[in-house]
């Protein structure tokens, strides 16, 4: 009895680990993007300022060019992140599935304990 007690402690601690770092993707995730989009609104100031916009002229502004290579960056983590999200999202259901499991053992093994 107390093995399933404990199994289950375990597998409610593993959904709620699951659970954390589905969490914590998505904070980077939502910041990433808040930080691109500043950057966005930075370049789009800069090549205001300068009334150049092309990319390739020779005077496009070095701030600009730097802040676009920033953005493109944080999209490719941000892309990163996403497939991680999936698999944690899918780690996640598996986690709940298995808790499920041993919480309903338990419960029978309960029930035939008290019977």
């Amino acid at each position: 009895m107390k093995s399933r007690e404990s199994l289950v402690r375990l597998k409610e601690f593993q959904v709620t680990e699951k659970r954390r770092q589905l969490q914590q993707l998505q904070m980077m995730m939502a910041e990433f993007e808040r930080m691109s989009k500043e950057l966005e609104s930075q370049i789009a100031i800069e090549e205001k300022k300068s009334g150049i916009s092309d990319v390739s002229h020779f005077a496009y502004p070095t701030f600009a060019k730097a802040a676009r290579q920033r953005s493109d960056n944080l999209q490719t983590s941000i892309r990163e992140l996403k497939v991680q999200q999936d698999a944690a999202e899918l780690a996640l259901e598996e986690a709940e599935a298995e808790f499920s499991k041993a919480a309903a053992l338990e419960e029978r093994d309960g029930q035939r304990a008290r019977a």
